[in-house]
């Protein structure tokens, strides 16, 4: 792998965690407050827009991960957008970008390692 592949993977695998973690958070502390999500997503115009935004950059998102997984044949990227529905696409997007880094070293014949 070299230098730049390994710096955006631990880069994209350092955001995946952070995504991960911002979603837990505010999530539970969503829960806790017992917030409308879709209120909270619709309930201005400025809502609509960050919200139609967030939407189409997601399906935008979700098309370019099944094209680049098939076109490099990576397997299983359906989960990616099966773990964005229970966690955010701020996680999944990062680590299939990381994921796909490894992927393209190991079809390299280089490896993460270092």
């Amino acid at each position: 792998m070299t230098t730049s592949q390994r710096v955006r993977f631990w880069l994209y695998l350092s955001l995946a965690i952070i995504g991960l973690v911002t979603a837990w958070t505010f999530n539970a502390l969503a829960v806790f407050e017992n917030a409308n999500y879709v209120q909270a997503w619709f309930g201005s115009a400025v809502d609509w827009v960050l919200g139609a935004d967030l939407a189409i950059v997601a399906i935008a998102v979700v098309i370019f991960m099944f094209a680049e997984g098939s076109r490099l044949g990576m397997k299983r990227v359906w989960l990616y957008v099966v773990l964005s529905g229970v966690t955010a696409m701020a996680f999944t997007l990062p680590l299939f970008l990381a994921m796909r880094e490894r992927h393209l070293a190991r079809a390299n014949g280089t490896s993460v390692g270092g």
